[in-house]
């Protein structure tokens, strides 16, 4: 039996609002409302890196998301290969390394991961050699993550407008000006344009630089440990890396400060002397839409539901976040 068609409004057509998109467009009407470009170049999930991590962010979150994040990988799979254009995928697992003088913080890394369905993490020395051979020479311990995997962010925001937008209606407005009495369901996908309405939200400073370095060639997502500014070297299609930290607990939006770069890059240079001579392709930071417990919200009320809050786990559990929501619409 088919579903009712219904009449759907979305607000926001960030990484959330896509993947709803990308739900709902085949059984129902949508209205995608956007105030930003539809490029989505605004959003965190434009300038994120789009790592899917679920073992190394173990360390960090709860349990219950990091299991989360797990079943989100294949779930990320099934979505891509629905896409008529293709978009990078890969499940390779990670590589977490440190220099000698930061073995501490290594042990402390591999003592706080959680067990997550029976996946071992894998204590590596020689065996870097196998896994990331240009490595070998300058690291000789590590941690291999052999779950976890990384897409193409930008190639995914291409593809999925590409995929639907001939076959949806994009409104240059905030859906606020609207009557909401008009659709049956409204998802409220706006991330920190909702911080009006959503107490506690507040933006996560995350800051990255893309690389076109041809004289590096790494199979997978790189973490190295420092104990001041630890970062991910994410490889790219086409020999570019995305470079970045964690996290930075500010709310500001300007573009990426002195410090952050060089410490960005020169801890790049640490990890492949290859980076010396890349091309710095592209520079940006995103406030990351996040709770002041950091866990990923679904709330409904009426025909409204919200989704928010992804906080540094955008990637990592969108698909099963927006799930969990559109499981809301009869």
């Amino acid at each position: 039996m088919s579903k009712q068609r219904k009449k759907i409004a979305i607000s926001g057509f960030g990484l959330t609002g896509r993947l709803a998109t990308l739900a709902l467009y085949h059984d129902h009407q949508l209205d995608i409302y956007e105030t930003g470009n539809i490029s989505g170049e605004q959003s965190a999930g434009f300038v994120a890196a789009a790592m899917l991590a679920p073992l190394a962010e173990s360390v960090l979150c709860e349990q219950d998301l990091a299991q989360m994040g797990l079943e989100a990988i294949a779930m990320w799979q099934r979505i891509l290969e629905r896409l008529d254009h293709p978009v990078f995928f890969q499940q390779a697992g990670s590589l977490v390394i440190a220099h000698q003088q930061d073995r501490g913080d290594l042990v402390s890394f591999r003592h706080r991961l959680k067990a997550l369905n029976g996946i071992k993490p894998e204590i590596v020395d020689s065996r870097i050699a196998d896994l990331e051979p240009e490595l070998a020479d300058r690291f000789h311990q590590g941690i291999f993550l052999p779950c976890e995997g990384q897409l193409d962010n930008r190639a995914f925001y291409i593809a999925s407008y590409e995929q639907v937008k001939d076959k949806v209606r994009f409104l240059e407005k905030s859906a606020d000006s609207v009557c909401m009495q008009a659709y049956d369901y409204v998802i409220d996908c706006r991330g920190l344009g909702a911080k009006r309405d959503l107490c506690g939200l507040r933006g996560v400073r995350g800051e990255v630089v893309r690389l076109y370095a041809p004289e590096v060639t790494l199979h997978r997502p790189i973490r190295l440990m420092h104990p001041r500014y630890p970062i991910y070297i994410a490889p790219k299609p086409n020999h570019e890396f995305v470079i970045g930290a964690t996290e930075i607990e500010s709310q500001s939006n300007k573009p990426i400060t002195l410090r952050s770069a060089m410490e960005l890059l020169s801890s790049a240079y640490t990890v492949h002397r290859g980076f010396a001579e890349a091309e710095i392709v592209d520079m940006r930071a995103g406030l990351r839409p996040s709770l002041p417990d950091n866990r990923p919200l679904v709330e409904t009320k009426g025909n409204h539901i919200m989704i928010n809050g992804l906080y540094r786990h955008g990637y990592l559990l969108a698909p099963k976040v927006v799930d969990i929501a559109l499981s809301h619409i009869n």
